[in-house]
């Protein structure tokens, strides 16, 4: 059993975490003109070749209405095109814009990626699998706590 100072060390630690991750994106998003939700969905995105807007609906949650209105302002700002199919010119399909986004993105996030590699390689190979299957193990905890979240009305 672990001591309980260690377990509350460790959860102080993890929320500081999700703290500053929450801020440094959202300081990413304002310096590439995006709010952070807007930056997160992209980066969501941008995995998939196209995606439909129901996709990206069930992919994050949101409303369709929601959806719509993050479409409108990425495709403003030209990450995404939206296509609609022959036979039924309803289906929005989502083409995310990879080069436009690597633009907008990649200089926002080189530098972080570098310091980000260089503490990793401070690790040995046993405490990065340990630490990957920390991440794994706990986003699927989180997905899992979303997907029920989402799936219950709200009172």
């Amino acid at each position: 059993m672990k001591s309980n100072s260690v377990i509350d060390e460790f959860r102080a630690a993890s929320r500081e975490y999700s703290d500053a991750s929450i801020f440094m994106h959202e300081a990413i998003a304002r310096k590439a003109g995006l709010s952070g939700a807007d930056h997160k969905y992209l980066g969501l995105m941008l995995p998939y070749k196209e995606l439909t807007a129901g996709d990206l609906s069930r992919l994050t949650g949101l409303t369709t209405g929601a959806v719509t209105g993050l479409i409108d302002r990425l495709e403003k700002k030209q990450l995404l095109k939206r296509k609609f199919t022959q036979d039924d010119r309803r289906k929005v399909i989502i083409v995310p814009d990879v080069e436009n986004s690597m633009k907008l993105l990649t200089p926002l996030f080189s530098e972080l990626q570098e310091k980000t590699l260089a503490l990793i390689s401070s690790f040995s190979e046993d405490e990065i699998r340990s630490i990957k299957r920390y991440f794994v193990e706990a986003t699927t905890l989180m997905k899992a706590t979303a997907d029920q979240l989402n799936s219950k009305p709200n009172d």
